[in-house]
């Protein structure tokens, strides 16, 4: 297995990701890390954090070409240099737990997985995190059955953390790789997609602690994050972005304005079912929080959360008519 790790100003968080990796159980693995033209000495520092282990390589990365994506375009020459049977994709902010290779390679086989993709335990820490980046784990878990991504065959019933990606390598080759999607912001749904459409096996599952993340360090980095993809989640479309903010609105927002005016009001049999209503929203952010260890009581504060994702509709939304958003150096394109 290889293990390929794109890399771009990444030297807060490259070192404990290479110790961690390094540190696997696993018998038989290497590591390619791309060093995507990085100016704050992360390979330098990679480097040196695996003490000369014979299983890391690093790669300079080649000049960003026209109609690719950074992160695409790196993806890619790692994958054009790897060897093994199997392929897994990972990011520089990651953390592997002891044991989580094994772990993640014993799924794989068990499941017959062309593309296995682990959705890592997220920490959050600000405001900022603990109020969005759980909505991730809250949009697959609450909107998308895991039976149906398994076992029906159309690419709507998809979903995949671009954190870890595990390839069947024959499976990678058949799909035309990263080459196939070069202008993808989303190159996990991409991927996703293009397993379900060759109908093969996509399976997906929760990292359980075992591979963990800190994606972001704040609310600005947190905003502008979600916000350079938003719009391809939503098949960038602007009218489905705008309804999906509207409904989160009257599903978690609206039922507290007329919970109060029910009260004003004294309509008791209105009051307890705007009642219910909030209690159904409460309990199944709790439950997704609690089934991807998050904080269970940031469930109180739904409608927060809600309100910063509208703020992250926006700033999409102003990306969009002025150009691209910047991201580590890049403009993305919308």
């Amino acid at each position: 297995m290889t293990i390929l790790l794109p890399m771009r100003n990444e030297s807060a968080v490259i070192a404990d990701t290479v110790r961690s990796l390094l540190a696997q159980d696993y018998p038989n693995f290497g590591i390619l890390i791309l060093d995507d033209h990085s100016t704050d000495n992360s390979a330098e520092i990679a480097r040196a954090a695996a003490e000369d282990d014979p299983r890391l390589r690093i790669l300079p990365g080649a000049p960003l070409p026209p109609g690719w994506t950074g992160k695409v375009w790196a993806c890619h020459q790692l994958a054009e240099q790897a060897q093994g049977e199997n392929l897994l994709f990972t990011d520089a902010d990651v953390r592997w737990g002891p044991g989580a290779v094994s772990a993640l390679m014993a799924e794989a086989q068990r499941a017959n997985a062309d593309l296995l993709t682990v959705w890592p335990t997220q920490i959050t820490q600000t405001w900022g995190e603990r109020l969005v980046v759980p909505l991730m784990a809250f949009t697959v878990l609450a909107y998308l059955p895991v039976l149906a991504v398994h076992h029906l065959p159309w690419p709507v019933f998809s979903a995949a953390m671009g954190q870890c990606l595990l390839f069947r390598r024959e499976s990678y080759r058949q799909i035309g790789g990263h080459a196939d999607i070069k202008n993808h912001i989303l190159d996990d749904m991409a991927f996703a997609h293009a397993i379900k459409r060759i109908r093969l096996r996509l399976r997906m599952a929760d990292a359980n602690g075992l591979i963990q993340t800190r994606m972001y360090q704040n609310w600005p980095q947190v905003r502008d994050g979600f916000a350079k993809n938003i719009l391809a989640g939503h098949g960038n479309g602007v009218f489905f972005l705008l309804f999906s903010t509207l409904f989160h609105w009257w599903q978690f927002i609206l039922p507290w304005f007329l919970l109060f005016a029910a009260i004003f009001t004294c309509h008791s049999s209105l009051l307890i079912g705007y009642c219910l209503l909030i209690t159904l929203s409460i309990l199944t952010r709790a439950l997704t929080a609690a089934t991807s260890r998050q904080r269970i009581r940031d469930a109180l504060l739904m409608p927060v959360s809600v309100f910063l994702m509208t703020l992250i509709t926006f700033r999409a939304l102003q990306w969009r008519i002025t150009g691209g958003p910047q991201w580590k150096g890049r403009i993305i394109p919308h």
